[in-house]
């Protein structure tokens, strides 16, 4: 059996938040293990922040409140009270937004790992096909990779407060000012 498919403990969720500085938002944790199927976050909000409404359009999620507390609403605007271990699932399609509580939200996401796309060379028999044909159906330009792709938009979200920011790659927060995580930083 490989390392990758040795069953072990990957870290202490309970250490990694006792390590993080005081106000610290964003990703403490991330699954990163080479070919799994699965992407996990341990992600905090500090008191106060929220991160607003937004959809996954293609995963479901599950959200484990691991300390402090907040809210979930709905996107029909129902509210709930999330405390420690709250088990929250978050189904594609569905409108959500997060408020964390004085303490701070502190939670674990689980979801199917999205793999990224890179682009590929259209192989030479396709040359002569109809654009945008190829003989096994598909694109013919399309190869899947290795990569992921965070649904709850980590790289968006400001470690100093929270906020989710709506234009991708920006750099900063739309808020505060602060520089926004690289994307994949762990």
């Amino acid at each position: 059996m490989s390392p990758e498919e040795t069953p072990r403990v990957l870290t202490d969720l309970d250490d990694r938040i006792a390590r993080a500085t005081p106000g610290e938002g964003g990703a403490l944790w991330r699954l990163t293990e080479s070919g799994r199927q699965l992407d996990a976050n341990l992600v905090r909000l500090p008191p106060g922040a929220s991160v607003g409404e937004h959809a996954e359009n293609d995963l479901d999620v599950l959200l484990l409140v691991v300390a402090g507390g907040g809210e979930m609403e709905d996107g029909s605007g129902g509210r709930r009270a999330l405390a420690p271990k709250a088990l929250v699932w978050l189904p594609r399609t569905s409108r959500r937004a997060l408020r964390a509580g004085p303490e701070g939200l502190v939670c674990l996401t689980v979801h199917r790992r999205r793999p990224g796309m890179t682009v590929g060379v259209r192989p030479p028999s396709a040359e002569h096909a109809a654009p945008g044909a190829s003989p096994g159906g598909g694109s013919g330009g399309e190869v899947r990779g290795e990569g992921g792709e965070g649904p709850c938009m980590l790289d968006r979200v400001c470690p100093a407060c929270g906020r989710l920011n709506e234009r991708v790659g920006s750099g900063v927060c739309e808020r505060c000012g602060e520089p926004l995580p690289s994307p994949g930083a762990a």
